[in-house]
């Protein structure tokens, strides 16, 4: 089969290696798409792979193409989407259903070979199954709406209330929308890109505010009549609205840092102290997992997907690339602002 194998630091390239067959207990998928996801970037452009040659690769979608012995629960032709975890289930937090927090575990597309590639081969249990009318790239976008909704369930949602999103990328966009399928009674999307705004108040966001405004912040308040957002979702990462989630939060709110910071963070004692002052909770996200494996977010985006509840358009893919050009496509990371939106990559050409 072809495959985008990862010999090295810049060093992706496009070659013919064995394909695999699956073990018992496993099946063979069919790559349709994988989306590139920000923690590929630093695997090809810097030195963060665990080790050379690596197939990459985690979000992504297919059809099983073969099952190996045991497995009764697919059949060959279903389409799915990869689950990228694999846990150890011996550990205690496997044990008690945290399998995101699990120490011992593995990693489809970055401690094993990924979807880069015409075939992967994953645990039965990493293979969930979608509609027809579902399509292929909605199937690779799995992986980032269950990280959504588990980050949106981290804290004790409940409808009614006020919520900030704080990042308009895929991530924010899918948290924006489980808000709304979940009864927020006012979603609020804060981006720096007015296109990346107004694609969020088309999926469903009750407003959108750019953040390079310079009364942006009496923008937000003005919306929830100077309360601030119950809930305050971080997706970017970043340092700014890392910070911006503390001054946007109501007094007693929920703060959950979905995205992954890239530097570090310092708070002013005046910004700490607000912690104190709104009483309000923050907590982490980590991952899209729970029990049974892979979880309720898992066959949730799968269910809400095919009601069309979880809305999807192509404009949240920047571009669909063969994967004969996989090193074109993260050649484009290299240039600051480049890439706008999810990269596909399509293992069919």
């Amino acid at each position: 089969m072809k495959a985008g194998v990862l010999h090295g630091k810049e060093d992706l390239r496009y070659e013919e290696i064995e394909k695999p067959n699956p073990k018992k207990g496993e099946v063979r998928i069919k790559v349709k798409y994988t989306g590139i996801c920000g923690s590929d970037i630093p695997r090809v452009n810097g030195d963060a792979s665990h080790f050379y040659p690596n197939i990459l690769g985690h979000e992504f979608s297919g059809v099983v193409d073969e099952v190996g012995e045991g497995v009764k629960n697919l059949q060959v032709g279903q389409r799915v989407a990869g689950v990228p975890l694999v846990p150890c289930m011996e550990c205690e937090d496997c044990l008690s259903g945290n399998y995101s927090l699990c120490k011992h575990y593995s990693f489809i597309g970055s401690r094993q070979f990924g979807s880069f590639a015409e075939y992967v081969c994953v645990p039965a249990a990493n293979a969930v199954p979608f509609d027809d009318s579902v399509s292929f790239e909605q199937g690779a976008l799995f992986e980032p709406a269950t990280v959504a909704l588990h980050g949106l369930e981290r804290v004790p949602f409940k409808g009614g209330k006020t919520v900030a999103i704080l990042g308009g990328g895929t991530i924010g966009l899918f948290t924006m929308q489980w808000a709304k399928i979940y009864g927020a009674a006012k979603v609020v999307v804060f981006d720096i890109q007015n296109e990346r705004l107004e694609l969020a108040k088309r999926f469903g966001a009750d407003a959108g505010v750019n953040t390079l405004d310079e009364d942006f912040m009496d923008q937000a308040m003005a919306l929830t009549d100077g309360h601030g957002y119950d809930y305050v979702y971080e997706t970017a990462g970043n340092t700014i609205t890392m910070k911006m989630a503390y001054a946007l939060a109501a007094n007693k709110a929920y703060v959950t840092f979905i995205g992954t910071p890239k530097k570090e963070i310092t708070f002013t004692v005046k910004e700490w102290e607000m912690m104190n002052r709104k009483e309000f909770t923050m907590t982490g996200s980590w991952m899209s997992y729970s029990a049974p494996f892979p979880g309720h977010e898992w066959t949730n985006v799968a269910h809400f997907f095919q009601t069309g509840q979880l809305k999807y358009s192509d404009e949240l893919i920047f571009k669909k690339m063969p994967l004969s050009k996989i090193a074109d496509a993260f050649e484009m990371y290299k240039t600051p602002g480049a890439v706008k939106g999810k990269i596909l990559i399509n293992s069919e050409e």
